[in-house]
Protein backbone atom coordinates (compact mmCIF):
# COMPACT_ATOMS: atom_id res chain seq x y z
CA UNK A 1 0.00 0.00 0.00
CA UNK A 2 2.53 2.28 1.00
CA UNK A 3 4.35 1.26 -2.33
CA UNK A 4 1.59 2.35 -4.11
CA UNK A 5 0.96 5.75 -2.47
CA UNK A 6 5.01 6.68 -3.07
CA UNK A 7 4.53 6.08 -6.73
CA UNK A 8 1.59 8.25 -7.29
CA UNK A 9 3.29 10.99 -5.04
CA UNK A 10 6.14 11.01 -7.50
CA UNK A 11 4.04 10.42 -10.81
CA UNK A 12 2.56 13.22 -9.91
CA UNK A 13 5.30 15.44 -8.59
CA UNK A 14 6.99 14.67 -11.93
CA UNK A 15 3.83 15.60 -13.87
CA UNK A 16 3.80 19.19 -11.92
CA UNK A 17 6.82 20.24 -12.95
CA UNK A 18 6.25 19.56 -16.60
CA UNK A 19 3.20 21.37 -16.94
CA UNK A 20 4.96 24.25 -14.93
CA UNK A 21 7.53 24.13 -17.71
CA UNK A 22 5.21 24.24 -20.23
CA UNK A 23 2.96 27.07 -18.62
CA UNK A 24 6.43 29.22 -18.30
CA UNK A 25 7.45 28.26 -21.71
CA UNK A 26 3.94 30.19 -22.77
CA UNK A 27 4.24 32.83 -21.30
CA UNK A 28 7.90 33.26 -22.29
CA UNK A 29 7.14 32.99 -26.12
CA UNK A 30 3.53 35.44 -25.41
CA UNK A 31 6.23 38.25 -23.13
CA UNK A 32 8.43 38.12 -26.59
CA UNK A 33 5.59 38.63 -28.66
CA UNK A 34 4.16 41.43 -26.83
CA UNK A 35 7.37 42.62 -26.46
CA UNK A 36 8.03 42.61 -30.45
CA UNK A 37 5.22 44.23 -31.11
CA UNK A 38 5.37 46.80 -28.49
CA UNK A 39 8.83 48.00 -29.99
CA UNK A 40 7.34 47.54 -33.89
CA UNK A 41 4.56 49.84 -32.38
CA UNK A 42 6.56 52.39 -30.67
CA UNK A 43 9.46 52.39 -33.81
CA UNK A 44 6.38 52.79 -36.18
CA UNK A 45 4.61 56.28 -34.21
CA UNK A 46 8.35 58.11 -33.52
CA UNK A 47 9.14 57.02 -37.72
CA UNK A 48 5.89 59.15 -38.23
CA UNK A 49 6.12 62.08 -35.88
CA UNK A 50 10.25 62.29 -36.48
CA UNK A 51 9.53 63.05 -39.90
CA UNK A 52 5.98 64.79 -40.06
CA UNK A 53 4.42 62.52 -42.60
CA UNK A 54 0.88 63.15 -43.32
CA UNK A 55 -1.67 60.76 -42.42
CA UNK A 56 -2.65 59.83 -45.89
CA UNK A 57 0.75 58.87 -46.75
CA UNK A 58 1.27 56.98 -43.17
CA UNK A 59 -0.97 57.08 -40.47
CA UNK A 60 0.61 56.51 -36.76
CA UNK A 61 -0.66 53.43 -34.95
CA UNK A 62 -2.40 55.48 -32.64
CA UNK A 63 -4.58 57.30 -35.77
CA UNK A 64 -5.12 53.06 -36.91
CA UNK A 65 -6.39 52.28 -33.61
CA UNK A 66 -8.60 55.22 -33.44
CA UNK A 67 -9.95 54.12 -37.07
CA UNK A 68 -10.41 50.97 -35.75
CA UNK A 69 -12.48 51.92 -32.80
CA UNK A 70 -14.75 54.29 -34.43
CA UNK A 71 -15.30 51.71 -37.64
CA UNK A 72 -14.88 48.22 -35.24
CA UNK A 73 -18.11 46.93 -36.23
CA UNK A 74 -17.87 47.60 -39.67
CA UNK A 75 -14.46 46.17 -40.15
CA UNK A 76 -14.99 43.18 -38.23
CA UNK A 77 -17.76 42.59 -40.19
CA UNK A 78 -15.83 42.41 -43.39
CA UNK A 79 -13.02 40.53 -41.21
CA UNK A 80 -15.63 38.00 -40.88
CA UNK A 81 -16.11 37.70 -44.77
CA UNK A 82 -12.52 37.38 -45.32
CA UNK A 83 -12.75 34.74 -43.10
CA UNK A 84 -15.01 32.28 -44.09
CA UNK A 85 -13.37 32.48 -47.63
CA UNK A 86 -10.53 31.65 -46.26
CA UNK A 87 -11.66 29.07 -44.11
CA UNK A 88 -13.45 27.45 -46.57
CA UNK A 89 -10.98 27.17 -49.33
CA UNK A 90 -8.22 26.20 -46.69
CA UNK A 91 -9.97 23.08 -45.86
CA UNK A 92 -11.01 22.36 -49.20
CA UNK A 93 -8.10 22.85 -50.80
CA UNK A 94 -6.44 20.52 -48.58
CA UNK A 95 -8.80 17.56 -48.86
CA UNK A 96 -8.42 17.83 -52.84
CA UNK A 97 -4.78 18.38 -52.74
CA UNK A 98 -4.18 15.24 -50.39
CA UNK A 99 -7.15 13.45 -52.62
CA UNK A 100 -5.47 14.42 -55.76
CA UNK A 101 -2.23 13.26 -54.08
CA UNK A 102 -3.24 9.64 -53.25
CA UNK A 103 -4.67 9.54 -56.64
CA UNK A 104 -1.39 10.48 -58.43
CA UNK A 105 0.65 7.64 -56.40
CA UNK A 106 -2.54 4.66 -56.64
CA UNK A 107 -2.83 5.59 -60.44
CA UNK A 108 0.34 6.81 -62.65
CA UNK A 109 -1.51 6.96 -65.80
CA UNK A 110 -3.63 9.54 -64.45
CA UNK A 111 -0.43 11.51 -62.55
CA UNK A 112 1.12 11.11 -66.09
CA UNK A 113 -2.07 12.94 -67.39
CA UNK A 114 -3.25 15.31 -65.00
CA UNK A 115 0.49 16.64 -63.75
CA UNK A 116 1.10 18.90 -67.07
CA UNK A 117 -2.00 20.33 -66.85
CA UNK A 118 -1.46 21.25 -62.98
CA UNK A 119 1.85 22.74 -63.85
CA UNK A 120 0.23 24.73 -66.66
CA UNK A 121 -2.28 26.14 -63.81
CA UNK A 122 0.40 26.71 -61.35
CA UNK A 123 2.68 28.97 -63.90
CA UNK A 124 -0.65 31.29 -64.40
CA UNK A 125 -0.36 34.39 -62.13
CA UNK A 126 -3.22 34.50 -60.14
CA UNK A 127 -4.47 37.88 -60.89
CA UNK A 128 -5.04 36.17 -64.71
CA UNK A 129 -7.42 33.51 -63.43
CA UNK A 130 -9.11 35.71 -60.76
CA UNK A 131 -11.01 37.80 -63.28
CA UNK A 132 -12.17 34.63 -64.70
CA UNK A 133 -13.21 33.01 -62.23
CA UNK A 134 -15.31 35.85 -60.76
CA UNK A 135 -16.66 36.29 -64.15
CA UNK A 136 -18.24 32.47 -63.95
CA UNK A 137 -18.92 31.99 -60.21
CA UNK A 138 -20.03 35.88 -59.68
CA UNK A 139 -19.10 38.31 -57.34
CA UNK A 140 -20.20 36.28 -54.24
CA UNK A 141 -17.89 33.66 -52.14
CA UNK A 142 -17.92 30.66 -54.64
CA UNK A 143 -15.14 32.81 -57.18
CA UNK A 144 -13.06 33.56 -53.58
CA UNK A 145 -13.17 30.23 -52.20
CA UNK A 146 -11.99 28.40 -55.70
CA UNK A 147 -9.23 30.92 -55.80
CA UNK A 148 -8.14 30.20 -52.28
CA UNK A 149 -7.95 26.46 -53.54
CA UNK A 150 -6.45 26.91 -56.44
CA UNK A 151 -4.04 28.39 -54.71
CA UNK A 152 -2.82 26.09 -51.80
CA UNK A 153 -4.06 22.71 -53.38
CA UNK A 154 -0.34 22.30 -55.43
CA UNK A 155 1.50 22.89 -52.32
CA UNK A 156 -0.70 20.27 -50.25
CA UNK A 157 -0.38 18.04 -53.15
CA UNK A 158 3.05 18.20 -54.30
CA UNK A 159 4.34 18.11 -50.89
CA UNK A 160 1.90 14.78 -49.63
CA UNK A 161 2.93 12.68 -53.23
CA UNK A 162 6.04 13.60 -52.22
CA UNK A 163 6.08 12.30 -48.95
CA UNK A 164 3.91 8.95 -50.14
CA UNK A 165 6.32 8.30 -53.33
CA UNK A 166 9.79 9.06 -50.69
CA UNK A 167 8.40 6.27 -48.23
CA UNK A 168 11.03 4.06 -46.42
CA UNK A 169 12.27 1.71 -49.13
CA UNK A 170 12.34 -1.17 -46.25
CA UNK A 171 8.57 -0.84 -46.52
CA UNK A 172 8.25 -1.20 -49.83
CA UNK A 173 9.59 -4.28 -49.92
CA UNK A 174 7.86 -5.58 -46.82
CA UNK A 175 4.48 -4.86 -48.93
CA UNK A 176 6.03 -6.82 -51.71
CA UNK A 177 7.01 -9.74 -49.48
CA UNK A 178 3.52 -10.11 -48.33
CA UNK A 179 2.43 -9.60 -51.50
CA UNK A 180 0.28 -6.27 -50.77
CA UNK A 181 -2.16 -4.84 -52.68
CA UNK A 182 -1.70 -1.03 -54.02
CA UNK A 183 -4.51 0.20 -51.41
CA UNK A 184 -3.14 -1.85 -48.78
CA UNK A 185 0.36 -0.92 -49.05
CA UNK A 186 -0.98 2.75 -49.30
CA UNK A 187 -2.87 2.75 -46.36
CA UNK A 188 -0.61 0.45 -43.84
CA UNK A 189 2.63 1.93 -44.86
CA UNK A 190 2.91 4.89 -47.51
CA UNK A 191 -0.06 6.82 -45.64
CA UNK A 192 1.62 7.17 -42.20
CA UNK A 193 5.42 7.78 -43.70
CA UNK A 194 3.64 10.50 -45.83
CA UNK A 195 2.03 12.32 -42.90
CA UNK A 196 4.80 14.95 -41.85
CA UNK A 197 5.33 16.00 -45.67
CA UNK A 198 1.18 16.66 -45.60
CA UNK A 199 1.79 18.45 -42.12
CA UNK A 200 4.12 20.35 -43.98
CA UNK A 201 2.13 21.34 -47.25
CA UNK A 202 -1.39 21.69 -44.94
CA UNK A 203 0.91 24.59 -42.62
CA UNK A 204 1.88 26.27 -45.73
CA UNK A 205 -1.49 26.34 -47.34
CA UNK A 206 -2.57 27.96 -44.12
CA UNK A 207 -0.37 31.19 -44.97
CA UNK A 208 -1.49 31.10 -48.60
CA UNK A 209 -5.08 30.79 -48.51
CA UNK A 210 -6.17 34.27 -47.22
CA UNK A 211 -4.02 35.50 -50.36
CA UNK A 212 -6.33 33.47 -52.28
CA UNK A 213 -9.35 34.70 -50.81
CA UNK A 214 -8.03 38.50 -50.79
CA UNK A 215 -7.04 38.60 -54.76
CA UNK A 216 -10.64 37.23 -55.43
CA UNK A 217 -12.16 40.28 -53.36
CA UNK A 218 -9.23 42.73 -54.87
CA UNK A 219 -11.04 41.71 -58.33
CA UNK A 220 -14.65 41.74 -57.35
CA UNK A 221 -16.53 41.35 -54.23
CA UNK A 222 -19.70 42.55 -52.45
CA UNK A 223 -17.49 42.80 -49.06
CA UNK A 224 -14.27 41.41 -47.70
CA UNK A 225 -11.11 43.25 -46.18
CA UNK A 226 -9.82 43.70 -49.69
CA UNK A 227 -13.00 45.26 -50.61
CA UNK A 228 -12.91 47.51 -47.64
CA UNK A 229 -8.59 48.63 -48.62
CA UNK A 230 -10.15 49.59 -51.70
CA UNK A 231 -12.92 52.10 -50.84
CA UNK A 232 -10.64 52.84 -48.30
CA UNK A 233 -7.76 53.42 -51.05
CA UNK A 234 -10.17 55.58 -53.64
CA UNK A 235 -11.52 57.46 -50.68
CA UNK A 236 -7.69 58.33 -48.89
CA UNK A 237 -8.43 56.80 -45.79
CA UNK A 238 -5.49 55.35 -44.98
CA UNK A 239 -5.52 54.65 -41.42
CA UNK A 240 -8.99 52.57 -42.42
CA UNK A 241 -6.61 50.56 -45.11
CA UNK A 242 -3.99 50.20 -42.26
CA UNK A 243 -6.54 49.00 -40.00
CA UNK A 244 -8.18 46.46 -42.41
CA UNK A 245 -4.30 45.29 -43.04
CA UNK A 246 -3.60 44.54 -39.72
CA UNK A 247 -6.96 42.65 -39.16
CA UNK A 248 -5.78 40.30 -42.49
CA UNK A 249 -2.06 39.70 -40.51
CA UNK A 250 -3.80 39.25 -37.15
CA UNK A 251 -6.23 36.30 -38.77
CA UNK A 252 -3.16 34.84 -40.82
CA UNK A 253 -1.05 34.35 -37.47
CA UNK A 254 -3.95 33.08 -35.37
CA UNK A 255 -4.83 30.67 -39.00
CA UNK A 256 -0.93 29.56 -38.88
CA UNK A 257 -1.27 29.07 -34.91
CA UNK A 258 -3.94 26.70 -34.91
CA UNK A 259 -2.90 24.81 -37.82
CA UNK A 260 0.19 24.46 -36.15
CA UNK A 261 -1.16 22.88 -33.04
CA UNK A 262 -3.36 20.84 -35.05
CA UNK A 263 -0.77 19.01 -37.20
CA UNK A 264 0.89 18.25 -34.06
CA UNK A 265 -1.47 15.58 -33.37
CA UNK A 266 -1.23 14.43 -37.18
CA UNK A 267 2.32 13.57 -36.71
CA UNK A 268 2.54 13.60 -32.77
CA UNK A 269 6.40 12.09 -33.06
CA UNK A 270 7.91 15.28 -35.28
CA UNK A 271 8.83 17.79 -32.71
CA UNK A 272 9.71 21.02 -33.52
CA UNK A 273 11.67 24.13 -32.67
Amino acid sequence: MSDTSETSHSSAATASPLWISALLEIVKRAGKLTAGIAIALVSWEALVRFFNLPPFMLPGPIRVAEAFQKQAGFLLYHASITASETLLGFVLGVLAGSLLAVTMWLYPMVRQGLMPVILVTQSLPVFAIAPILVLWLGFGLASKVVMAVLVIFFAVTSTFFDGLRRADEGLADLARLYRLSRWKELYYFRIPAGLPALASGIRIAAVFAPIGAIVGEWVGAKGGLAFIMLQSNARMQTDVMFAALILLAIMVLLLRFVVDHLTRFLVPWQVED
